[in-house]
């Protein structure tokens, strides 16, 4: 089933984080594409590329996707799979807490809200310093 919503790829240098926040939007909100892109290619601590671009095309439907993540390699990551992947409206949500950012794009997305309208809604939460 196609999605009309804007997709959410969440990136965490820890699977089970990662696992955990996915878990918790899950708990109330169905209606949104998510991936979850977190550890290494063998599941260990860090990030990957190549999870990240697969994940950005497991939701991506052609109205945006918004890639949250938790620590800065992972959005040095994050950045590298924009310029690599053949998806054409890919944002970061930078300085954005992980867990309450996620899910707060998510009920927007939810609720039907542009990339744009989402990320203006993140700004409002955005740490000053991480």
């Amino acid at each position: 089933m196609m999605s009309d919503k804007v997709g959410l790829v969440i990136i965490s240098h820890s699977p089970k984080i990662g696992d955990g926040v996915f878990e918790l939007i899950k708990q109330v909100i169905t209606g949104v594409p998510i991936a979850v892109a977190a550890g290494t290619d063998d599941n260990q601590i860090g990030t990957s590329m190549e999870k990240i671009i697969d994940a950005i095309t497991q939701v991506d439907n052609g109205n945006g996707v918004l890639l949250m993540y938790d620590l800065g390699s992972a959005k040095m990551n994050a950045e590298m799979a924009i310029e690599f992947s053949e998806s054409a409206n890919v944002q970061l949500a930078d300085h954005i807490p992980l867990v309450e950012g996620s899910y707060i794009a998510a009920v927007e997305a939810n609720m039907g809200k542009s990339l744009q309208e989402i990320r203006n809604s993140l700004q409002k939460i955005e740490l000053t310093e991480m």
